[in-house]
């Protein structure tokens, strides 16, 4: 009984009538321009905490709601189903607080939760002075680099950059917000693959501090933790979160065969396939912080399962968005290269299945939604390609790498900046105000899934596309504005070709399964893995001439040689190894 205590404390606040919210459109800014009143947007989380506080106490208070019903017309709107406002914001929440005058001018922009006494005062000097408050910086014109390269001095403060950031107490980069830092693990992983101790030190203590986050009972990570440590999780469980904890605990794995990273995995797809996997098998959204929305519920989060079912279960958007799916078949795909229960791949194979019957548009692309108010979105097409590369990967069926191939080409034809480097967010404006920008991430991500498919099927339009997209991410003032380890990561890949694992004979052939498994297991999420049954003639990569033999085989190969036959699974490994270390 004492856990429903603060509940019903928290439920004793005075409500007030619902405010008038409306959905982003041009109609709101036609609307402000005819009736003189500015537009507040709301970008909230579903699974947002501090939004649950915020409506329930900034929007409930008497003086603010008289200010906003007076001279403010109101927009909210899920961050997650607009990546578009998502990506313009996204320094700023969530809750992120926008104000724009009717002409869709930025007045103020307010990043997380705001208290009623605060946000009156803000909105009364709105009224009193409508011009842009220090918040609201004119854009800075960006010069972007002439090409792919990235200079040795940006190079080494890159490096730097990410050698101080990261925490030597307790693991990972950043001193505030604890998470595990994905590009940031691989990096050092692929560091420490080539004999960096310091490195391999650092991805084993980020690893370790992480599983402070994993939920001990239903499995599935928290979104990180305030206060420098471990100990102050932030509860939401979304998607991106678990596929990349996934992926990484996944890949760790596969490099140093500790259980215990294993277990970390297995706890996550526990959490996904218990509660963010439809029916259908497809794959929902994000999991609230709140099992009441507005409380916190560190006390909920300490119970053991039945005693939370007692009170609830948290909310679970359950939206099917494309972007959330790719990301989740991509991990399933390395869990299952990691350790190969077949049940992990049909899993991925299940949701993209869905995806392509549900979400797919014309010419290889995506949409977010099943309707969507905008885009689509570079971020669906993009996360799905990635997520097909994945499944050619782990199956060697050529349908996965024909999808992606499809993907990346509505992506070169519809997501090119037209005002200068790189690929857009969107293909529509927000609104007329603001065209779509370049997101960071999202460039990055590119140019790896764009190099990797040249590497399968050579391609000079997949090479150009990473080439492109790399160029706006080693364009210094980007660059030096975000986390080194993805900028090394891309343009580490797109520098060198991958290791080439490819294994020759019958797919029904149980010598040739063997070794397609061992060659799948190889430790690095930058490797190339095909199967050459001959009954399917050539491979899209045929640059390789592979000798037709009498038993099943496999071949290591590098951008400067391939190894002989290699009959026996037990020294792939090695052998890859080998040749991964003194050719690249």
């Amino acid at each position: 009984m004492k856990t429903l205590i603060p509940v019903l404390a928290f439920l004793a606040i005075p409500a007030h009538a619902e405010l008038p919210w409306h959905a982003w459109s041009p109609d709101v800014f036609a609307q402000a321009q005819r009736e003189h009143r500015f537009v507040l947007l709301d970008l909230e989380a579903v699974w947002c905490h501090w939004c649950h506080v915020m409506d329930q106490t900034t929007y409930r208070d008497a003086a603010t709601v008289a200010l906003l019903e007076s001279k403010y017309l109101l927009v909210r709107v899920d961050q997650d189903s607009r990546p578009d406002l998502s990506n313009r914001y996204e320094d700023y929440g969530w809750p992120a607080t926008v104000v724009f005058d009717a002409n869709g001018q930025e007045i103020v922009k307010r990043r997380g939760y705001i208290p009623p006494r605060e946000m009156a005062s803000m909105l009364q000097a709105i009224i009193d002075d409508p011009t842009p408050g220090p918040s609201v910086e004119a854009e800075a014109k960006v010069e972007f680099a002439a090409n792919s390269s990235l200079p040795e001095d940006l190079r080494a403060r890159l490096e730097a950059k990410y050698l101080a950031g990261y925490d030597s107490k307790f693991g990972s980069w950043g001193f505030d917000q604890k998470y595990l830092d994905w590009d940031g693990v691989e990096y050092a992983l692929g560091l420490a693959r080539k004999g960096d101790a310091r490195a391999a030190a650092m991805a084993q203590k980020t690893l370790e501090g992480q599983l402070n986050l994993i939920d001990p009972v239903w499995g599935g990570v928290y979104q990180y933790s305030t206060g420098g440590n471990w100990k102050s999780p932030h509860f939401e469980k979304i998607m991106q979160m678990q596929a990349e904890n996934l992926r990484i605990y996944s890949l760790a794995y596969a490099q140093n065969h500790d259980a215990g990273w294993l277990k970390a995995a297995l706890d996550i797809h526990r959490f996904l396939t218990t509660f963010l996997k439809s029916p259908e098998g497809a794959f929902y959204t994000s999991q609230d912080a709140d099992v009441i929305d507005g409380q916190h519920s560190a006390h909920y989060f300490k119970l053991n399962d039945a005693a939370r079912r007692r009170i609830g279960v948290p909310r679970v958007d359950r939206h099917i968005y494309s972007r959330e799916n790719g990301w989740a078949i991509a991990a399933l795909a390395a869990l299952y290269q990691a350790s190969p229960d077949p049940s992990y791949l049909d899993e991925a194979k299940r949701a993209a299945e869905w995806v392509i019957a549900n979400r797919s548009l014309r010419g290889g692309g995506f949409r977010h939604d099943s309707q969507d108010a905008s885009g689509p979105y570079l971020g669906d097409t993009l996360s799905m390609a990635r997520g097909f590369v994945a499944l050619y990967t782990s199956t060697g069926d050529r349908a996965w790498l024909r999808r992606s191939e499809e993907a990346m080409k509505f992506a070169a034809a519809n997501f090119k900046n037209p005002g200068g480097a790189g690929f857009v967010a969107a293909t529509s404006a927000t609104d007329f105000a603001y065209h779509p920008h370049p997101e960071f991430d999202e460039n990055v991500a590119l140019v790896r899934v764009a190099n990797l498919v040249a590497h399968y099927d050579p391609n000079p339009e997949m090479r150009a596309m990473a080439e492109e997209a790399l160029r706006y991410v080693v364009t210094p003032r980007i660059a030096q504005g975000h986390s080194a380890a993805p900028t090394l990561l891309a343009e580490a890949e797109l520098a060198s070709a991958p290791i080439h694992l490819t294994i020759v004979g019958h797919k029904d052939d149980p010598a040739a399964k063997q070794l397609f498994a061992t060659a799948l297991a190889y430790a690095t999420g930058y490797k190339m893995v095909e199967w050459w049954d001959k009954r399917e003639g050539s491979l899209p990569n045929n640059e390789i001439d592979y000798p037709e033999l009498d038993q099943a085989a496999a071949f290591v190969c590098t951008a400067k040689s391939c190894s002989s036959p290699i009959l026996d699974a037990a020294k792939l490994i090695q052998k890859a190894e080998k040749v991964d270390r003194r050719d690249n």
